[in-house]
């Protein structure tokens, strides 16, 4: 992790009033996959917010380090959205998904297949007329 990516980290803490005071911070044993390297260490970080009650768990990656710098992360943009009630970008991905997924309405459909009837009957005209030979 550099010191830019930290020292940003630290002034968004600070914007968001999050104090370092303010956090219970614990090392739980890994789970999943990735072996003995997971399994046996305690790289899984849970950070809890104590003013807000918000808990951050993470165990993205196998170093602890990077894991306290993801959880902090995290935890600043959950704040930051319950603060601002802004949708994160995670949210708005999820939402635009959502709405992809979603079925259509009986009309939207009926709309869609008079769409394509339309558009059919255009290409056939576009054919080239056929020359019937006696």
């Amino acid at each position: 992790m550099k010191k830019e990516k930290a020292e940003a980290l630290k002034t968004k803490m600070k914007k968001l009033n999050i104090k370092e005071e303010d956090l219970v911070e614990k090392f739980i044993l890994g789970s999943g996959r990735g072996g003995q390297k997971i399994q046996k260490t305690h790289s899984c970080v849970y950070l809890k917010h104590i003013p807000t009650g918000i808990a951050i768990k993470c165990q993205k990656e196998r170093s602890r380090e990077l894991n306290r710098y993801i959880a902090r992360k995290e935890l600043c943009s959950k704040i930051e959205q319950k603060l601002f009630k802004e949708k994160s970008e995670k949210q708005k991905k999820i939402y635009k998904i959502k709405k992809q997924k979603k079925r259509r309405s009986r009309k939207a459909k009926q709309k869609m297949i008079e769409d394509k009837k339309k558009l059919s009957k255009k290409k056939q005209l576009r054919k080239a007329p056929k020359i019937e030979e006696d």
